[in-house]
């Protein structure tokens, strides 16, 4: 958490200073590209208007043929003055005639601006390197179209470097500045959006070293309050979790315990009598020993269901299977336990029904249905099974009129050994792990288990498998209503 804080912090401190930073270094950019541009344009106009009234004079004048007409050399001498620059004329074959600096004369001025002039194009240039702008413009006579040479000009730009310089020193001051302002409001932004995630962080910290996780109630933004209430979801069924495996663990030694406990009793009292004990009390003594001993055996053989559902969830043994028969075959072998408690049992199938089960798991939670329907059930009572189904799923009622579920205790039913009335049902028998069994095996076959119970006057329980089954989960989820 500590390597996430600095991390964050390291990251809105870089961000504050690229919004701060970049905007102002591309303003600069920009406003230095155009100042350039505006700066040289008046100088551009001024000197191509000057070419342009001079051009007529040089050709007149025959200027290109004989360099020494007075009055043209003296405007050439001006304007070399005035431009702080160079003026050079060259005729239609780019040799200079004229250069005020008296360097090139006579030579052959062969340069790609000069050639494009010679075409007819003026063109412009600016010279960063020798800080000065060039000029290039055909001369012209009249309404000729065709270049007799070209006319270029050069003006120094010492005027633009010193006001660029100040421009400059200007802008990376507001720069240095920018920076020094955006990393102050860097640190303070970092420190208050990174608290509340320090504070999580502490927090976090103390609930590892505590044995009963409390909540967290951290104030900051909206996103670290969601965090947080998230994190309390997570803790309470964390909390929930453990109190379950807790009670679960209880459970099991509770229920593990009991049928020992009931068997040391028996043998140490009948060890206690020594040879004096009657035949029919030794008999009746091991006949309750081996009832304890077989409902040892049936809390582990639950408990091992349970085990082998938990881990091979994806492991089901799926085939078709027809549920009519399944069923009938399941009444079959429950009858004789429903006849010597004088409960009815009744099927009633409105179709034919074939879906794809592991027929083992299903027919396990069915009969733990019927079972428990009989168990906790008044004399002369019942047990109505139906059958039933649409195109996509097989629905299964298990109906009785027998004791009930207290409202409050509907919710917990499917919770692994729990009872509603724990004296009634350990009188009857039965380990608590049946509903669990049963939950756990339908919600392997992607299906879903209802119950409704009036305390006094029975429960149903409604059952939704889909017809075929789909391994991956991808079938819509939807709200099942008997």
């Amino acid at each position: 958490m500590k390597t996430l804080l600095g991390g964050l912090r390291s990251r809105i401190l870089l961000l504050v200073l690229c919004v701060g930073l970049i905007p102002v270094s591309i303003s600069g950019f920009i406003f230095f590209h155009f100042y350039e541009r505006l700066g040289t344009a008046p100088d551009v106009v001024s000197i191509t208007s000057e070419a342009q009234l001079l051009s007529n004079q040089i050709v007149t004048s025959g200027y290109l043929q004989d360099p020494s007409v007075e009055s043209l050399n003296t405007q050439f001498s001006a304007l070399s003055n005035i431009y702080t620059g160079r003026v050079i004329v060259c005729d239609a074959s780019l040799k200079v005639i004229k250069d005020s600096y008296n360097i090139y004369e006579g030579r052959t001025f062969v340069w790609e601006n000069a050639i494009r002039s010679l075409r007819g194009e003026t063109t412009t240039l600016l010279d960063r390197d020798s800080h000065c702008i060039i000029v290039t413009v055909p001369i012209l006579a009249g309404d000729s179209s065709e270049p007799h040479g070209v006319l270029l000009f050069t003006k120094s730009t010492e005027y633009l470097e010193q006001n660029s310089h100040f421009f400059m020193n200007l802008i990376f001051y507001l720069i240095l500045v920018g920076a020094i302002i955006s990393a102050i409001t860097a640190l303070l932004a970092s420190e208050r959006l990174t608290r509340p995630l320090r504070n999580l962080s502490q927090s976090l910290a103390q609930v590892q070293e505590e044995e009963s996780p409390r909540i967290l109630s951290i104030s900051g933004t909206r996103e670290v309050a969601d965090i947080t209430e998230k994190f309390n979801t997570i803790l309470m069924r964390m909390k929930g979790i453990d109190d379950s495996r807790q009670e679960f663990v209880s459970n099991v030694s509770h229920e593990l315990k009991t049928p020992l406990t009931s068997m040391k009793v028996l043998a140490d009292s009948i060890n206690s009598m020594g040879g004096d004990a009657p035949l029919e009390l030794y008999q009746e003594f091991m006949a309750d020993i081996t009832t304890e001993i077989d409902r040892e055996t049936k809390i582990i053989n639950d408990l091992l269901s349970l085990v082998r559902m938990d881990r091979s969830g994806s492991s089901l043994n799926i085939s078709s299977v027809n549920i009519n028969e399944l069923v009938e075959m399941i009444l079959k072998r429950l009858r004789p336990i429903a006849e010597k408690q004088q409960i009815q049992l009744v099927l009633e199938s409105f179709r034919p029904i074939t879906a794809e089960i592991d027929e083992v798991k299903i027919s396990l939670a069915i009969s733990n249905l019927i079972e428990n329907g009989i168990k906790y059930n008044s004399p002369q009572g019942f047990v109505h099974v139906s059958l039933n189904s649409d195109h996509r799923y097989c629905y299964i009622r298990v109906e009785d009129s027998g004791l009930g579920i207290p409202e409050e205790d509907i919710g917990r039913i499917f919770e692994r050994f729990f009872r509603v009335d724990k004296s009634h049902s350990r009188k009857i028998g039965g380990t608590g792990l049946g509903l669990a069994i049963t939950k756990n095996a339908i919600d392997m076959h992607h299906g879903q288990i209802q119950v409704h119970s009036v305390l006094g006057e029975g429960s149903c329980f409604d059952i939704r498998l889909p017809l075929n089954y789909i391994e991956d989960e991808r079938e819509e989820k939807t709200n099942y209503k008997p």
